[in-house]
């Protein structure tokens, strides 16, 4: 189970079409996760990563997963197990990260404001309405998967 989920707020549109300023989105969520759109085949989440921080170092064995980055700069690491993550890129606004399903990641933010960006999975990983105010929450998440 999520650690919030209102599946009364619209702000997830769910399977509905949707049309957005992504952009503007993006930089004003102020969440570590917000579902925007979610639907069986694939999902928008926003994401908001502070400074010093990072996503955690984590794989998703059943979802391709695509990021856009907005604002900031950030490392991005990669490979395919936890403790070898040999596949390094330094990121900043207007860059796109693609994670194929099983590759460990972790994308660190080594700028000087919050990292501002947007992910699609495709599957789903969380259930409509969700929201994680800080990593946390989302860790919290995961554990119990």
């Amino acid at each position: 189970m999520d650690y919030y989920t209102d599946t009364s707020n619209d702000f997830d549109q769910g399977a509905r079409p949707f049309v957005t300023n992504l952009r503007q989105d993006t930089i004003n969520n102020n969440y570590f996760i917000t579902t925007r759109w979610t639907c069986r085949n694939m999902q928008l989440i926003l994401m908001s990563v502070p400074i010093n921080s990072d996503v955690g170092a984590n794989v998703h064995q059943a979802s391709d997963q695509f990021l856009y980055i907005e604002q900031g700069s950030a490392l991005v690491v990669m490979g395919t197990c936890m403790d070898c993550l040999s596949y390094q890129a330094r990121v900043t606004d207007n860059y796109a990260i693609i994670v194929p399903a099983g590759i460990w990641h972790n994308i660190i933010n080594t700028g000087t404001i919050d990292l501002k960006m947007f992910s699609i999975y495709a599957p789903s990983m969380y259930s409509h309405g969700s929201i994680y105010p800080t990593k946390e929450d989302a860790d919290l998440y995961q554990f119990r998967q």
